[in-house]
């Protein structure tokens, strides 16, 4: 896998679509936002890998496989090295693209669904709270961890125009007191199973939003 920058006019080149091969890039200084990530997909599905930004699929990178990127070529687009058939020049390692919001710098683990949403809550009978939604907030608030030093994580929707839900409580039951778009920064200060309580830098508002949509910085 090759670690270094192309050139600008090989960047250029491959943006449009030229096909490239891999071993061909060369430079001396690393682009930004290189190195080791790992996909983290909202949904625990496979990646799509791309020939060219919006291109045609050429393959698929499982939850959690750990690849190096080359660098961003835009904020929505991670260049990479994949493996696959080329056509018109055969099998090889080739440059090829796949989305940033999907892309993680820390191993994400086994994919966990959100506990809270995948239990329908019971209907609650008067004081007995052995019934509704309050068991699996207390089963989530048990894992609550406080950081040792808050840190920031960016939204990362499903869609680059749409956002991030931040509610009271982790759960989806839960109300939604505020949105966070794509790119919204937020501090984690409690990390919890599935969750993070954060706290918004620019308003103060703390709340709590799902792992699966945010990304470490």
């Amino acid at each position: 896998m090759v670690k270094k920058l192309v050139s600008l006019a090989l960047i250029v080149m491959m943006v449009l679509a030229v096909s490239i091969p891999a071993a061909l890039a060369g430079d001396e200084s690393p682009a930004p936002h290189s190195g080791y990530y790992y996909v983290k997909t909202g949904d625990g599905k496979t990646l799509n890998v791309r020939n060219a930004p919006n291109g045609n699929i050429v393959g698929h990178l499982k939850y959690g496989t750990r690849i190096y990127v080359e660098g961003f070529t835009t904020p929505e687009w991670a260049l990479i090295t994949y493996t696959y058939n080329n056509e018109g020049f055969g099998v090889g390692e080739w440059a090829a693209w796949v989305s940033t919001r999907y892309l993680v710098r820390q191993n994400p683990g086994k994919f966990q669904r959100d506990t809270a949403a995948a239990q329908p809550a019971a209907q609650s009978t008067g004081n007995d709270q052995s019934t509704g939604p309050l068991p699996a907030l207390n089963k989530i608030f048990a894992t609550a961890k406080q950081v040792d030093a808050p840190y920031t994580v960016v939204a990362r929707p499903s869609r680059a125009s749409g956002w991030v839900n931040l509610r009271w409580a982790p759960s989806t039951d839960a109300q939604r007191i505020s949105t966070c778009p794509q790119g919204k920064r937020l501090t984690v200060l409690v990390e919890l199973n599935g969750w993070y309580q954060v706290q918004d830098p620019a308003t103060g508002m703390i709340g709590f939003i799902s792992s699966n949509y945010v990304t470490r910085q």
